[in-house]
């Protein structure tokens, strides 16, 4: 029987209840350290760090509706109050709605690699949307990027490489949830690692 997947509007954050920048001492109640993981799917990551971390405030953007539905209902089937989720756009949503210098971590892990050239445009991590990420991260924010594709992975250093007056590589350290030999234990990274792919991953520290 398929599971039903509930509604929790404590949880769920509506693009359209949004006028302006963003307070996330309002959004959650308190004031904090503010996480923001890119591309949320299940919300595997989300649940984990909010339940490892319950002094940080999270934020999960995923654009894909079921994705979007069933970590709704996976965080507040657990009542976890530091953790929120928004389906929408992540490159839009950032630009229109994210204060400067607001925010101490992205977490982007396996963003859609978009591979046929023609395709490139879209991505995540492209120089435009890394200084909209910049523009956001507190000074000695950091920025986490998890994933498969050898060519966007090359692609993500190069644009990263750009901005090295303002960027540091730091160690990536493996998070809440990952199992031994994993850096974040999403789905992603479980389903990639039992098809023998390689995983590339890198971390960066806002001077």
């Amino acid at each position: 029987m398929a599971r039903i997947l509930k509604d929790y509007p404590s949880v769920a954050l509506k693009p359209e209840d949004l006028d302006g920048k963003i307070d996330f001492g309002r959004i959650f109640g308190r004031s904090g350290p503010v996480h923001i993981e890119i591309g949320s799917g299940r919300a595997t990551f989300l649940l984990n760090q909010a339940k490892a971390h319950p002094q940080v405030n999270f934020l999960g953007i995923e654009r894909a509706g079921k994705f979007y539905r069933y970590g709704v209902d996976r965080i507040g089937r657990w009542a976890l109050s530091n953790a929120r989720i928004i389906r929408t756009d992540a490159a839009s949503f950032l630009a229109d709605f994210i204060p400067d210098n607001s925010i101490d971590r992205f977490h982007i892990y396996f963003p859609d690699p978009w591979p046929k050239k023609r395709h490139h445009k879209r991505r995540l991590l492209v120089p435009v949307n890394l200084e909209q990420l910049l523009r956001c991260l507190k000074p000695d924010g950091i920025i986490k990027v998890v994933t498969d594709h050898a060519e966007y992975f090359e692609q993500i250093q190069k644009v990263i490489s750009a901005q090295s007056s303002k960027l540091e590589k730091i160690e990536f350290h493996p998070t809440a949830g990952a199992d031994q030999g994993e850096w974040v234990g999403t789905n992603f990274e479980r389903k990639y690692l039992k098809e023998k792919r390689p995983i590339f991953c890198i971390a960066v520290r806002k001077t």
